[in-house]
């Protein structure tokens, strides 16, 4: 190119919208004769037929015989001149078409057609033409623009075209237009005086064309832009490789046997959508079927096939055709408030009107949910803010004991209410601010207008978002809900927020010092003689109140102050405090931890208190110990202390727990219950019955003898919940752990009261399966808490639960395999238990 340098830009890199400037139309107007107007008088109205003709032009774009935008139309201009000489209608107004540079194919066409008035309300064409946007080379048209019009008829658009803009490219005044073209290009030399001349000469010669000629010439603009713009599409982005076709990372693709032909081929449609599927989804679910789906009702097979559905647990994935067999029945199925949940994940809520019928018409007149199916739409699969103000007004029918039944999750669904705000169109973000609810549908103003009101869920869910704030994540969410508690309770509930300020300061101080003694080089005894100290001078203002506290562990209960003799340091690896606390009435001690994270030892005893109620509403109470924990911090907590032993201390200071309890509760005359009162050793088979079932259900690991607890009225219990959902740092643990000094305790694997146990067991293991979904719900709605077990694998943790209860078989079928489960005897885990106890003994 003898070292000349071009400079052009692409299509592809052109941000701007189409554009062409509509300058005038040249030629004479045929009117039609007085004759022809008496034999149509509809002619008579006709634009070309009045003095001042009103004339518009009609743009749009066409490709591949397909448009590429809507019709654009000019303002409108009259003609001027009369019948014998040349007329010209002038516009000069730029059209914006609504298609930019870059989406433009290669054979892209602007269709123009100039529409006269053919009465009140009709147009005609007076003539149409096709200009194809890119010339032969590929490079975008520029500058000014004559286009031949064909009499009576609309732009042809298609290729070929039946009116091409036909320009007499061997003409003397094309071969000057181009020529001027080039010039104001800046390619060809200028001279003021002879250029003047020029463009006088072409005016002429154009209107001496005219003159002679019967064509009318509309001329137009296109954007003159600084360099040529050459038609481009962009790069095509690398296809990801599906995980599967992928070698392994130690994967010797060398091998002589495999063929050098074998190669991997890629699909990028693989996991597009179906076209068949969504044209099918599509007219199943046309709204002209509404009037019969108001009316449709399932034949039995239908029914069937319905109430399987609903049985479906929450995490199941619902089919395409499961998908549009509840939508065809959404009328019918609104009856059952088990199936509302089914039904809003049947909707596709991509679609705008299934979605306004969902949330405007179905929803206001499904039958009332449950709490538990509330609790799953304010989960993270649920994101459209009316489903989610739904769940919301379901809410308020709960009591304040049930919000602080699910508060944990509740304020954890505050995060998924956020991601669902962020998400959603300006129409669904209005729904949450509208002042015409009567009951609001924010999550958030719920929790705080209940916590205002009611001094003990005020107190949790005070504690709850304190520890939520220190999150990375979602940090300043809860920084904002925090602030509106405070603010809340300054207006409304100026008492709660002194008692919460005054519990901030005593757990700050208790937290403070187990920090201190933690790190501190002392001995036991040295640590146990400071702790008491400071708890006794009058200077810590902890020995006694001046008003009675709530405590933040259990705000049920009031304290007065601690006693400091009766506190100590427990002998572990983080020396945690042991206060007692004195109450108005009783004692209540309060374990202090620093170092340690109690958030999931916090959500394992939240379980068990729902649990233990779910058995108590069916008559059941297998006498559940579910003492409290409560997280003040990532590191720091509280936990209640419930007096009692360890089974491995029991048995080796008493030889067995028979002996542990009978040493508390002796009965002489009672030998049917090995001289232990009877309503002891019913409470310690019933406690072990509960815990078996539910640890099992929960997956807890770790469990060995030190923390399995006994008290002496004989309430067993489990402690330290550092493993669950099938994690144990042991290998082959048991699924559900029996341990041969509970089975001595009831007499042996055959007396009476191990065969009740196992009854117990079979009854709470039938009553909690019926619960599965609310439990399901819960955990569902922690996935994004900061809990250690469930961050490592936060899309399998509900299911670890779900396989737990055993959802695919009878409930008759899933007793029997629960007690296959009971029945079985682990060697390893009783030869791991002896040397746990040996581990123990030597670091003593």
């Amino acid at each position: 190119m003898n070292g000349d340098v071009y400079s052009f830009v692409t299509t592809c890199d052109v941000p701007h919208q189409v554009s062409v400037r509509i300058i005038s139309l040249g030629g004479a107007l045929e009117r039609d004769t007085p004759a022809q107007c008496l034999a149509e008088p509809a002619r008579t109205f006709r634009g070309i037929n009045q003095r001042h003709s009103p004339l518009c032009v009609r743009c749009e774009l066409y490709a591949d015989n397909k448009p590429l935008s809507l019709p654009i139309h000019t303002k409108y201009s009259s003609s001027q001149g009369s019948s014998d000489t040349p007329c010209t209608a002038a516009w000069d107004e730029w059209l914006t078409l609504p298609c930019q540079v870059a989406e433009l194919p290669l054979h892209t066409q602007l269709a123009l057609t100039v529409l006269d008035v053919a009465g009140p309300s009709s147009e005609a064409p007076l003539g149409g033409t096709t200009l194809p946007l890119f010339t032969r080379c590929g490079a975008l048209r520029r500058g000014r623009q004559r286009l031949r019009l064909w009499r009576g008829q609309q732009a042809d658009a298609c290729w070929p075209s039946s009116t091409p803009h036909v320009a007499d490219e061997a003409s003397e005044l094309n071969r000057i237009e181009v020529l001027c073209e080039r010039q104001q290009r800046g390619l060809l030399p200028t001279n003021d005086w002879l250029d003047t001349l020029l463009y006088r000469t072409v005016d002429q010669m154009y209107a001496a064309q005219l003159q002679d000629s019967d064509d009318l010439i509309l001329t137009i603009e296109m954007p003159a832009w600084d360099s040529p713009v050459v038609f481009g599409e962009p790069e095509p982005k690398p296809v990801p490789r599906h995980p599967s076709t992928r070698p392994a990372p130690d994967a010797h693709v060398d091998r002589p046997w495999i063929s050098p032909s074998l190669f991997t081929i890629h699909d990028p449609d693989a996991f597009s959508e179906n076209l068949v599927e969504a044209k099918h989804r599509r007219l199943v679910r046309s709204q002209r079927l509404d009037a019969l789906d108001r009316e449709r009702k399932p034949t039995a097979a239908v029914r069937d096939e319905l109430h399987a559905i609903l049985l479906y647990p929450p995490t199941r994935v619902l089919t395409s055709a499961e998908m549009d067999l509840i939508w065809s029945f959404r009328f019918y199925l609104t009856r059952y408030s088990s199936a509302l949940t089914k039904f809003v994940k049947s909707v596709v809520w991509s679609d705008v009107q299934e979605a306004r019928q969902a949330t405007d018409v179905l929803l206001p007149m499904w039958a009332e949910p449950q709490l538990a199916d509330a609790l799953e739409l304010l989960g993270p699969t649920f994101q459209h803010l009316k489903v989610r103000a739904y769940a919301v007004k379901q809410l308020h029918r709960a009591s304040d004991e049930q919000l602080q039944l699910y508060l944990l999750q509740l304020v954890q669904a505050l995060k998924f209410d956020e991601e669902a705000f962020h998400a959603a169109d300006e129409e669904q973000r209005a729904v949450y601010y509208s002042p015409f609810h009567e009951e609001t549908p924010r999550l958030v103003d719920l929790l705080c207008a209940r916590s205002g009101r009611h001094a003990a869920l005020g107190t949790m869910f005070f504690w709850y978002v304190t520890v939520e704030c220190a999150d990375v994540r979602y940090g300043a969410l809860f920084e904002r809900v925090h602030e509106q508690l405070l603010s809340l309770l300054a207006r409304e509930n100026a008492p709660l927020l002194d008692m919460l300020e005054r519990q901030r300061h005593f757990v700050d101080l208790l937290t403070s010092k187990a920090a201190e003694l933690r790190t501190s080089r002392d001995t036991r005894p040295g640590k146990i003689d400071k702790v008491r100290t400071w708890l006794a001078d009058r200077k810590t203002g902890l020995r006694s109140f001046p008003e009675p506290l709530s405590l933040p562990l259990d705000p049920d209960v009031s304290v007065v102050g601690v006693v400091a003799e009766n506190s100590t340091v427990f002998k572990s690896n983080l020396f945690p405090l042991r206060i007692e606390c004195r109450g108005e009435s009783d004692a209540y001690t309060v374990i202090v931890k620093n170092g340690d994270d109690l958030r999931q030892d916090q959500l394992v005893l939240q379980l068990f208190a729902l649990m233990d109620r779910l058995l108590r509403d069916e008559n059941l109470d297998l006498k559940i110990t579910p003492y409290h924990v409560l997280a003040t911090s990532p590191l720091d907590g509280l936990v209640q202390y419930i007096p009692s032993m360890s089974v491995a201390a029991a048995v080796a200071e008493y030889g067995d727990l028979l002996s542990y309890m009978r040493c508390h509760y002796c009965d002489p005359e009672s030998a049917a219950t090995f001289h232990v009162q009877a309503s002891v050793l019913d409470t310690f088979v019933r406690s072990c019955s509960g815990y078996c079932v539910i640890t099992y259900l929960l997956g807890v690991g770790d469990r060995h003898l030190d923390n399995l607890l006994i008290a002496p009225d004989g309430h067993f219990f489990h402690v330290d919940f550092g493993y669950i959902l099938g994690r144990d740092p042991k290998p082959f643990p048991p699924p559900v752990k029996v341990c041969k000094e509970m089975v001595d305790a009831m007499g042996g694997a055959s007396s009476m009261y191990y065969m009740r146990f196992k009854k117990l067991c079979h009854t709470a293991f039938a009553c909690l399966r019926k619960n599965a979904n609310l439990i399901l719900n819960l955990v569902a709605l922690m996935v994004e808490a900061d809990i250690p077990d469930i961050r490592a694998e936060p899309d399998k943790a509900v299911l670890k639960i779900q396989d737990k209860f055993m959802l695919t078989v009878s409930e008759e079928r899933a007793v029997q395999q629960f007690e296959a489960l009971l029945n079985e005897t682990s060697y390893i885990s009783t030869m791991f238990d002896r040397l746990h106890n040996m581990a123990q003994y030597f670091r003593q």
